[in-house]
């Protein structure tokens, strides 16, 4: 499913000011509790709770270019990671690329990626984990006598 994205000033604002923040090499990651989340779960067509997400992306990290790949990896991270894991819903998120996110892979950006959802408890373990790859093979084999 498509993001939505932050549109509001003021809400990026509110988010910088009191939301929780986790500082990485690449990134920095700002998370809130959506307090409008109940408002737009109830507009959405399939009537699930959602992240409202925002990329922040300083002039100061290059041209237009540069600015919008830095983007462009930063959505596919945030995507790769919700694919995977169980995020919590509900919230303001806003993600800041840092200078060294210009020469970043997008592996190293997704790895600063989830040691931040791990430091701000974005991960929902009251949900049932997605099957892993080990557990569709084979059943493990009893030992022989």
């Amino acid at each position: 499913m498509k993001n939505i994205a932050i549109s509001e000033n003021h809400l990026y604002k509110k988010v910088y000011a009191k939301g929780a923040k986790a500082v990485c090499k690449h990134i920095v990651v700002y998370v809130l509790t959506d307090y409008h989340a109940s408002r737009l779960q109830r507009e959405n067509p399939l009537k699930k709770r959602i992240n409202r997400v925002g990329l922040t992306v300083s002039t100061r990290l290059g041209k237009a270019v540069v600015r919008s790949r830095v983007r462009r990896i930063l959505r596919a991270a945030y995507q790769k990671l919700e694919k995977e894991r169980n995020i919590r819903k509900g919230k303001l998120i806003v993600i800041t690329a840092r200078d060294s996110a210009v020469d970043a892979k997008s592996t190293d950006i997704y790895a600063d990626l989830l040691f931040a959802a791990k430091k701000l408890s974005l991960f929902d373990d009251t949900l049932p984990k997605k099957p892993s790859e080990a557990s569709r093979g084979k059943p493990a084999e009893q030992d022989k006598k």
